[in-house]
């Protein structure tokens, strides 16, 4: 769930909609082809591994050393040490002294492909309750602490494994082994009936949340039930399915938890800022007594198996239909699997590819991609594409067999594969900037391979591809082998397709299932020689970090701040010029967009091709996007490729071709996802509340995209124009993260831009709000929406960072950021209404709002917006309570050892200073006025800033099964068409 203080999400691999003001782009048909992950066969140890014998450092009773491994020279390596208790339980550490914090994660080798048939959904469903509590850990008790220890916490679960992982300063490390051990050892006394209710609920408004009421979000489970045979491990999606979900009882839960959650199915990896003597005498402590579960042995690889071509179609309202095409191929880390890998990048990945070249460009599709998606089990090699106006799936279909021919004709080139392996050396060098990052890496190679030093292997594996090894995995895998092809259609057009299905899924076989009791169930006993319901104490507070920052500035007077970070010889540069859509006119929304998305392509010197070609050889990137106020430049690098690197950013910023085909074919573009946006009924509901709190005069109000109509009516002489008169060196500032010292890096950047000539730039064009009808229901009709998704908001202060907008955010913590705040815990965890709840006060220098958002069932729309304004009229009336105050200065105030530790981290506090002109030592007046103000402060806050009556509710869903409960509920209701116009509802 994304939320500031996270838990239980599941990694399905499923379409989200894209909800801020950047309407999504690539990211719909990215959905048809699921993301690679990464593992293999245990490689030979290189000579980094030492074997156990050689260290000879004292272990705990019951812990013995496996192996240990170091860097050499400059290898990229995860260096580790791997040991093995007596109770089996796998333990990896990984020591970063580089930042005061630690990274925890437990995996299990259990996910969905370890369920019985009939009882799908039970991995996921234990994400779940494994937030609950356990014996020694009251209920909601696991995520209040870990948040009170100033740490980030969530858990995943996948086909073939589920893990929990937390981040914390790294004196609070004892205190997350004991949870951790706690509800490895001692979770079932803790599971109730009402707990198991409670989280049915729970995931049941997931899936409704993520699958069955977004659109395209049935894709994948369609597509596993049609791809594998009945009863194979991954015929069904992690989620799982609601009849399976309502068929089963508390005491088949805790049958799963015993059969899979022993510790010798378990890998405990901790990577970061630790005493490792300390650490080994913590974990044999907490985890050396919790008894072995029944043993656990490796699944057979199981690559799905198709004898003929499968189509298949559903209807959705939607208004893109969309093509997805399958193939099997091998398995995680087959020796093929690298191979597969460039062929999809050489097929369908970045602008050099043939499925850009051939249909992206022409204008068949929108956007055509493909990849390779492997697993533990099988891998599936995949492509689709969504049709451009005035073309069918079938044309894009066609377009896909065409370009597949070409490649047999053109074969590989060495661009190709120079591209596809630089870009994995760079990605792998990036990957070692954060802990969380490592430490996930070695828990899911050990948890798939049983090693987990595959870092260099598996860079060995994409250098070793050859262009034959690509020709040959395409002649076995792809050329003419039979595919699944899944289309979906908008209702009603499913005759429109001109290949009819010929394959229907048969249903499940359901086995015959016992109720389980609770006299079927063996525990296994724990003995220990200390009182584990004691809370560990926190160590000694690491230092308070502080970002140790430059300031500089360009010959033409750019502004320019910088940090130097060695960990990894990488470089960040982001540069921000203040042009946005606060600078277009009103009738000509979107232009704006529309120049920054021009940058990416075509310059007066070179093809966008040819650009993208040479990045893809540094292993660089380029990116440019308008976020509504700004225009980034964005580019990371190997500090090795710097100097090119700058070079492509400086042609596309000063040398743009604004080429009027690509302008006509990128306005289309946007036009039609346009059309499509109202389809996600969570971005009509962040679009229209925009709209309701800031009216239809102020830009800033509306996607930063533009609307069909406004986009019409630009030109590329408007680009070019808005171009000229917006883009300048005097509202443009840099900012840079770099393994080089100051002076090296300003000059590097100054010779690129430094004589870049200033002009003069008009400011925003900001209009008066309009006045809120506070106290109104807006309801915009989603027929036959599942869900209804509410916003209740109000406009609030401008940004600051230690004023009274700073306060709210202090405020509003236990009410409604921290997951244990009073709206989340009432809305999901005691009511099961949803699958989520959270508030926020979201400002910059012109405009300011709380914010409240949540998607809940329809039979309780109203039911929840009476229990959140009821939350709300409390927290005005009675305010924060003195434990909520010491909550919040413990979870916020040692929270800042985590805030500076990746390039992106440190790049986006640099930003926030240029922004807002701060003095550097902002984060400290913070931290002051945390532990400071009094309580009586905030809460006059709080009565002045959480009226109810002042809000206005917005729900977007089905008008036929909420208008009688909502009009129930005492207030105005008003109805509004997803522009956000009232389309005539009584009061």
């Amino acid at each position: 769930m994304n939320m500031r203080i996270l838990t239980a999400v599941t990694d399905t691999r499923v379409f989200t909609a894209v909800t801020d003001k950047r309407v999504f782009a690539t990211a719909i048909v990215s959905c048809l082809i699921a993301a690679c992950a990464t593992v293999t066969e245990t490689p030979a140890p290189p000579d980094s591994v030492r074997p156990a014998e050689t260290v000879t450092s004292a272990l705990p009773e019951g812990m013995r050393l496996v192996e240990t491994v170091e860097r050499v020279g400059d290898e990229i390596v995860i260096p580790y040490e791997k040991f093995v208790l007596d109770n089996g339980l796998t333990v990896i550490l990984h020591e970063d002294h580089s930042d005061p914090l630690v990274h925890v994660d437990v995996t299990y080798h259990v996910g969905s492909a370890r369920e019985e048939i009939g009882k799908s959904g039970f991995a996921h469903f234990f994400e779940h309750m494994m937030f609950q509590g356990s014996e020694n850990v009251a209920d909601e008790q696991h995520i209040k602490i870990v948040s009170e220890s100033g740490g980030r916490l969530n858990g995943t679960t996948s086909r073939d494994r589920t893990n929990y992982y937390q981040t914390v300063p790294k004196n609070q490390l004892e205190k997350i082994l004991w949870l951790e051990a706690d509800r490895m050892g001692f979770l079932l006394p803790a599971v109730t009936i009402e707990k198991f209710e409670i989280q049915r609920d729970t995931v049941k408004n997931e899936r409704a949340q993520n699958y069955e009421n977004k659109p395209y979000g049935l894709l994948h489970e369609r597509l596993v039930e049609a791809l594998y045979p009945e009863g194979h491990p991954y015929s069904w999606l992690p989620i799982g399915y609601v009849e399976d979900l309502n068929r089963v009882n508390v005491n088949d839960l805790k049958a799963f938890f015993l059969r899979w959650y022993g510790p010798n199915n378990a890998i405990l990896t901790i990577g970061g800022d630790f005493d490792r003597a300390e650490t080994l005498r913590w974990i044999d402590k907490y985890f050396g007594p919790i008894r072995r579960g029944p043993a656990v042995e490796p699944m057979a690889k199981a690559p799905a198996v198709l004898d003929a071509d499968r189509y298949i179609s559903m209807e959705d309202n939607v208004k893109l239909p969309l093509l997805s095409k399958s193939l099997p191929t091998v398995y995680f880390r087959h020796p093929d699997e690298a191979a597969l890998d460039a062929l999809a990048n050489i097929l369908g990945q970045g602008q050099n590819s043939l499925f850009y070249q051939n249909i992206e460009k022409t204008k068949i599709a929108l956007s055509a991609t493909a990849s390779h998606a492997c697993d533990e089990l099988s891998c599936t090699f995949g492509m689709g594409g969504m049709p451009s106006e005035g073309h069918t799936i079938d044309d894009v279909k066609q377009a896909i067999e065409e370009s597949l021919r070409e490649f047999e004709t053109r074969g590989v080139t060495d661009d190709d594969l120079a591209r596809f392996k630089n870009r994995a050396v760079s990605s792998a060098i990036f990957g070692l900037q954060s802990v969380a990052g490592k430490v996930s890496y070695l828990a899911l190679m050990e948890t798939f391979t049983g090693s987990p030093n595959d870092i260099g292997a598996n860079l060995e594996r994409v250098e070793a591809v050859t262009k034959a090894d690509v020709m040959r995995v395409y002649e076995q895998y792809v050329k003419d082998k039979p595919a699944l092809f899944l289309r979906i259609v908008p209702k009603g057009e499913s005759d429109s397709l001109r290949i009819p299905d010929n394959w229907t899924f048969p249903g499940r076989t359901i086995p015959q299932f016992r109720a389980m009791n609770e006299t079927d169930l063996t525990y296994r006993r724990i003995s220990d020689d200390f009182d584990r319901s004691v809370l560990p104490p926190s160590g000694p507070s690491p230092a308070r970090p502080m970002l140790d920052s430059w300031s500089d500035e360009l010959a033409n007077g750019i502004d320019v701040s910088g940090t130097h970070s060695d960990e990894t010889p990488t470089t960040i540069v982001v540069l921000r010029t203040r042009t946005g859509q606060q600078h277009e006119p009103a009738e000509k929304r979107g232009v704006a967009d529309l120049t920054a998305k021009l940058l990416k392509y075509d310059t007066l010197d070179s093809t966008g091709e040819a650009l993208n070609n040479r990045l893809g050889k540094l292993g660089s990137a380029v990116t440019v996007y308008s976020d509504g106020e700004y225009t980034v430049i964005s580019l990371s690098s190997l500090t090795r490729n710097l100097e090119e690197t700058l070079d492509i950013a400086a042609e596309r910023l000063f040398r743009p071709k604004f080429d009027p085909a690509e302008f006509e074919r990128i306005r289309g573009r946007s036009q039609q996802l346009l059309q499509s946006g109202d389809d996600f009924a969570d971005y009509v509901a962040n679009k229209v509340l925009q709209l309701l709190l800031f009216g239809e005069d102020n830009n800033f109000a509306h996607p930063s995209i533009g609307s069909e109509e406004t986009l019409e009516a630009v030109t590329v002489a408007d680009v070019r124009a808005f171009y000229e008169r917006h883009y300048s060196p005097s509202v443009t500032e840099i900012v840079a993260v770099s393994d080089l010292p100051q002076d090296r890096i300003v000059a590097k950047l100054d010779a690129r831009f430094g004589d870049w000539q200033a002009k003069p730039v008009a400011g925003e064009n900001l209009q008066p709000y309009p006045e809120l009808e506070g106290g109104t229901i807006y309801l915009v009709d989603k027929p036959e929406a599942k869900q209804s998704e509410i916003r209740v908001a109000n406009r609030s202060l401008t940004y600051d960072a230690t004023g009274e907008h700073f306060r709210l955010n202090l405020l509003n913590y236990p009410f409604g950021q921290a997951f244990n705040g009073r709206l989340n815990l009432n809305l999901r965890e005691d009511k099961g209404y949803t699958y989520g709840a959270v508030s926020t006060f979201l400002a910059n220098e012109y405009s300011g709002r709380f914010f409240l958002k949540t998607a809940v069932r329809n039979d309780v729309t109203a039911d929840a917006i009476a229990e959140i304004m009821k939350e709300i009229d409390g927290f005005a009336r009675e305010g924060m309570t003195e434990a909520e105050l010491a909550f919040t200065r413990s979870a916020i105030g040692q929270n800042d050892a985590l805030a500076y530790e990746s390039l992106g981290q440190k790049a986006s506090i640099l930003a926030l200073n240029l922004r807002y002109d701060l003095d550097p030592a902002w984060p400290l007046e913070q931290h002051e006025i945390l532990m400071s103000v009094p309580l009586q402060e905030l809460n006059a806050l709080a009565a002045e800033h959480f009226q109810p009556d002042d809000m206005i509710i917005l729900v977007v869903g089905d008008k036929d099964a909420l208008l009688e409960d909502l009009r129930a509920l005492g207030r105005p209701v008003v109805e509004l068409d997803t522009s956000g116009r009232r389309v005539g509802l009584g009061g």
